[in-house]
């Protein structure tokens, strides 16, 4: 009997609430970023009235094993067994017919949610008595556990051949601190992991350079502390560990490379088997603490069930290199590392074959990618992530980057959300108009510039992010509830929040411009000279939700080579929206870089940088073309460069959607600034 009543309660109480569905900067250390789940009482809900038939009470009556009690409306009467089940079952399943399509999108005059507060639908969460007097996100309902004192540990890894190093003989081990929730004897526990170089990292205490972060013992600013302070208290475990070659883990420092890989995974797979633990092992992180997710889910343990790369770059080479422009920090990544990780001890004796490739790729790939620079040996395919991670990793993902980021930007986040379901890995992402920060920092969102995020705020915020995250986490680390939907937040350049299935949106329509429809200004892209374009203005208000596209007829100059950085704005109001970059050599897009011959005519297939815009009734596009910009190195062609033709050989395209006001996309974050004043 109470097990059929369980199955009708549940079905009556949760599939008509499941709407949610439609709907080198990082701070380290102690300075800044960089079974156990109680049960919950609730009420049944009132079925609907059926003609000729009133519904009575559940009962525990051992005399009815139907345990349904029905009258009619006129007599008393208990039906039979089989009867009474019928009709319990036909009224389940009937409230399902009347909600299960608006389930999937969100119906905003449905504010009677009663479910477990994790599941509050998205369109609701404003409404939530959330705590928002601080700068991070709380969880509206405290944990009841506290944590245990830190251990230490030491992980001995099996490494491939083609990672050993040479010089000071010793077994390379993985440092991990560990804090455990006080739970009863004999519960078994998830782990929320981050790991990253950042522990111990920074200035060896050089005069003028400071002293290093914490060492991994204490919880960082950046995730570690978060998840100490609200997920442990929740019955999860912390772990922190220190990659190769930093803080107390040896070995080389095989930035992002193979060994490096093999030693987050080893990690993962020991979290994973530990008697304390229930085998299921989650990654979080940010900037490098990001990218280890994509590297733990290579070749992933059967161990780690989800991964949360914040702003986590996909590929070392995708890092850097856009289309074939080189960023300027691409020069000096691996040796910057490098030097920030040393300490005077043995550890520094050892030597791994990409310590002595990795400083000088950039310059080989900048200089002459077009006659084997970028391919004379495997450090770049060695550090691209993703396609390993589609291959081969079936546990989830759920994306968070800010649409201003200019440290990893965010086209490794898009289109690789739609990648993922193509993969068959269920994926979620959020994503802001902020930019190399968490979702919940409201007096770092607070710093950007106009063009730059500033519009969005302080709307950008979100201080529901600790409710998205528990529900996640409850489901792939703890099994508790149903899978979540796939979905994308996305937040539009001034502030306005929707959510969509996948993103760019699939309804989205192209409008294709040729530039000969268009006023123009100059021909020519070098150091000294530059060109633009201005697209009439529009009749209607506008949404750009994707990643617009330039295809640009030009003729190279007497140099092999070139380059344009492509800059977009509000022709009207002067304010930027967003940019695309490419060299001549990469005109196709994508790491394969191709011989120019001097003079001859090209297509350059520009793509820019994921966007939702809005532009205003009236407004016209204004696109600036120049030969670098922002924080791009200059090509090797840059005082020849090349011609642009703005004329019919070039076309201007941007991805269209349509939400007008009242659409059941939009939603309404939790206004944290009614709580507490503006940073």
């Amino acid at each position: 009997m109470n097990e059929w009543k369980a199955i009708i309660l549940e079905s009556v109480r949760r599939y008509p609430l499941e709407r949610e569905t439609a709907g080198l900067y990082m701070a380290i250390g102690d300075v800044a970023d960089d079974s156990v789940l109680e049960a919950e009482l609730f009420e049944l809900p009132a079925l609907p009235a059926i003609p000729g038939v009133a519904v009575g009470n559940l009962s525990d009556n051992s005399s009815n094993d139907a345990g349904l009690l029905l009258e009619q409306n006129t007599s008393h009467r208990q039906l039979t067994i089989p009867t009474a089940m019928t009709v319990a079952i036909s009224i389940v399943f009937l409230m399902l017919a009347m909600t299960i399509g608006d389930a999937v999108i969100q119906n905003s005059s449905e504010d009677d949610f009663s479910g477990e507060w994790w599941n509050t639908p998205l369109n609701l969460r404003y409404k939530m008595d959330l705590p928002m007097d601080t700068l991070r996100a709380q969880l509206p309902v405290n944990g009841t556990y506290e944590a245990l004192p830190y251990t230490e540990h030491f992980i001995t890894v099996d490494l491939p051949a083609s990672e050993q190093d040479i010089g000071f003989p010793e077994a390379p081990v993985m440092h991990v601190s560990l804090w455990l929730p006080d739970v009863p004897d004999g519960t078994v526990v998830p782990v929320i992991l981050t790991i990253h170089p950042y522990y111990d990292f920074g200035g060896e205490g050089m005069p003028g350079v400071g002293d290093d972060s914490s060492p991994n013992t204490v919880p960082d600013g950046g995730v570690g502390k978060w998840v100490y302070d609200t997920f442990v208290p929740h019955g999860y475990a912390l772990a922190q560990a220190s990659t190769f070659g930093t803080g107390q883990s040896t070995h080389c420092q095989d930035v992002k490379g193979l060994g490096e890989q093999t030693g987050i995974q080893a990690v993962v797979e020991w979290l994973g088997i530990q008697e304390w633990s229930n085998g299921n092992v989650g990654l979080m992180g940010k900037s490098y603490a990001g990218t280890t997710n994509w590297e733990a889910a290579q070749q992933p343990s059967e161990h780690l069930k989800t991964i949360v790369p914040i702003s986590g770059s996909i590929g070392v080479q995708e890092m850097f290199y856009r289309n074939g422009s080189s960023e300027a920090r691409a020069m000096g990544y691996d040796i910057a590392y490098q030097g920030a990780t040393s300490d005077p001890t043995t550890d520094d004796m050892r030597m791994c074959s990409d310590d002595v490739i990795g400083p000088l790729n950039p310059l080989s790939t900048w200089g002459f990618a077009e006659f084997g620079g970028a391919e004379w040996n495997d450090y770049w395919d060695e550090r691209r992530h993703l396609p390993d991670v589609l291959e081969n990793y079936r546990g989830s993902v759920y994306l968070v980057w800010g649409m201003q980021d200019w440290n990893v930007d965010p086209y490794h986040a898009y289109p690789t959300y739609q990648k993922l379901i193509d993969a068959g890995i269920n994926a979620r992402a959020i994503s802001g108009q902020w930019g190399h920060n968490y979702p919940d920092q409201p007096d770092r969102h607070g710093d950007l510039g106009s063009g730059y995020g500033a519009e969005a705020y302080p709307n950008m915020s979100r201080m529901d992010w600790a409710v998205e995250l528990y529900a996640w986490f409850n489901y792939y680390l703890k099994d508790i509830g149903i899978e979540p939907k796939p979905m994308v937040q996305m937040q539009t350049n001034d502030g306005r929040w929707h959510v969509e299935e996948t993103w760019p949106p699939q309804d989205l329509e192209w409008q294709q411009i040729t530039l000969d429809n268009a006023q123009s200004q100059g021909n020519r892209v070098s150091t000294t000279s530059s060109a633009s374009f201005t697209i009439a203005a529009f009749d209607d208000e506008i949404h750009i939700s994707g990643l617009p596209t330039l295809h640009l007829g030009v003729r190279a100059g007497t140099c092999n080579g070139g380059q344009v950085f492509a800059t977009m704005y509000d022709g009207t109001s002067n304010l930027r929206l967003g940019h695309a970059t490419m060299d001549l050599r990469y005109r196709d897009g994508g790491y394969d870089a191709k011989p120019v011959i001097p003079l001859a005519e090209y297509q350059m297939k520009m793509e820019f940088n994921p966007m939702d815009v809005i532009l205003p009734v009236g407004h016209e596009i204004r696109v600036e073309l120049t030969e670098s910009g922002e924080d791009y190195l200059p090509s090797s062609c840059a005082a020849i460069g090349i011609i642009v033709n703005l004329d019919d050989t070039s076309t201007f395209s941007l991805p269209l959607i349509d939400r007008d006001e009242g659409h059941d996309n939009w939603f309404e974050a939790p206004h944290w600034w009614d709580h507490q004043p503006i940073p």
